[in-house]
């Protein structure tokens, strides 16, 4: 088709909608908490026209959805040089919008003239997939696609490995010096085949334990404990593997003086009393460290004067404290450590 062609199609979708109702499509795509994040950044203005576009929305079809989708990405085009790199630009700018697992899901829904093939595509996919697509490869090329990554995701993917061939394979990642082009060229033909056998391979994850752990985290405490018994009579190693993956209140110990600073100014007295009635003496040392000596002389004795508290109220505030801890990770304010993650 030809360009002219292609133009007039993508007029002929977005008939009758406004810029306002664009955007509001393009939010609306997003999900509930995404576009909230997004409309964070924008003017009082600029909120209620879009939530005056949304509500006048009526029967948005799947062409005109698809329609906003490609506008996007070309306007994304504009603003790149020579309409080169466009998807980086877009994984950068979502990313700080969104935090990556949220820019990552969005992208998959995205196509792009210069989506990534071969060894590049693997930078986009979750370390289970990638994992899975190299390992019937010699060792010698699992060392490469594992150089070729980034740090985080090589270890996430060499984790997923045959144990019996870890070693193999960093030692041959430590002989890794330079790589001829034509050898890359082919090894990069080599994925791109891996991807034609098996097109399922390219799907972005979106569920998993990992998942399931940081939606448990969302909830109160009183369903979270409900999921888990009924997850644990159904099989008991999948609800201690959700447990093992999901962020608890002591895990704050991990949060950098900065971080818990900066999460201490979004949490109120009275609920961080209650919530430090059931933290061990080290986290509570932690915090009282990252407040000025006042407040944490104070904090000592609100504690101390604190009667007894039900362990759900206890739980419900330690809830709520980490419901914030997670918004501002979202947001690149926080860095969060987990039970199943050593720092991340």
């Amino acid at each position: 088709m030809s360009e002219e062609g292609t133009a007039a199609g993508e007029v002929n979708k977005l008939d009758g909608l406004n810029g306002p109702a664009h955007a509001a499509i393009l939010l609306m795509a997003l999900g509930e908490q995404e576009a909230a994040d997004v409309l964070k950044h924008m003017e009082p203005k600029e909120v209620q026209a879009l939530g005056e576009a949304m509500a006048a929305l009526d029967g948005v079809s799947q062409d005109q959805i698809s329609g906003i989708l490609d506008k996007f990405v070309g306007s994304i085009k504009n603003e790149t040089s020579l309409s080169l790199g466009t998807r980086d630009y877009l994984k950068k700018t979502l990313t700080r919008a969104l935090g990556r697992e949220k820019a990552g899901s969005m992208l998959s829904q995205i196509k792009t003239d210069d989506d990534p093939r071969g060894l590049d595509a693997l930078k986009w996919m979750n370390p289970r997939a990638v994992a899975n697509l190299i390992r019937n490869e010699h060792p010698q090329i699992i060392a490469i696609v594992l150089s070729h990554l980034d740090r985080e995701q090589a270890g996430l993917v060499l984790g997923l490995l045959p144990k019996e061939i870890h070693t193999d394979i960093l030692l041959r990642v430590t002989k890794l010096d330079t790589i001829h082009p034509a050898a890359l060229k082919e090894l990069d033909e080599i994925i791109q085949r891996r991807f034609e056998e098996n097109p399922e391979a390219e799907l972005t994850g979106v569920g998993g334990v990992k998942a399931a752990a940081e939606i448990l985290n969302g909830v109160s405490a009183e369903i979270e404990t409900e999921v888990l018994e009924q997850i644990k009579e159904i099989d008991a190693e999948l609800s201690e593997e959700i447990q093992e993956n999901m962020f608890i209140f002591d895990n704050l110990l991990s949060v950098d003086d900065r971080g818990m600073q900066t999460l201490l100014r979004e949490v109120s007295t009275d609920k961080l009393v209650i919530a430090l009635k059931g933290a061990t003496t080290e986290l509570q040392e932690k915090i009282f460290k990252n407040m000025s000596s006042r407040a944490a002389e104070l904090l000592r004795d609100d504690l101390e004067a604190k009667g007894p508290v039900r362990l759900a109220e206890v739980e419900e505030a330690q809830k709520e404290i980490l419901t914030a801890a997670h918004r501002l990770s979202e947001e690149g304010q926080i860095a969060l450590g987990g039970k199943g993650d050593d720092f991340v």
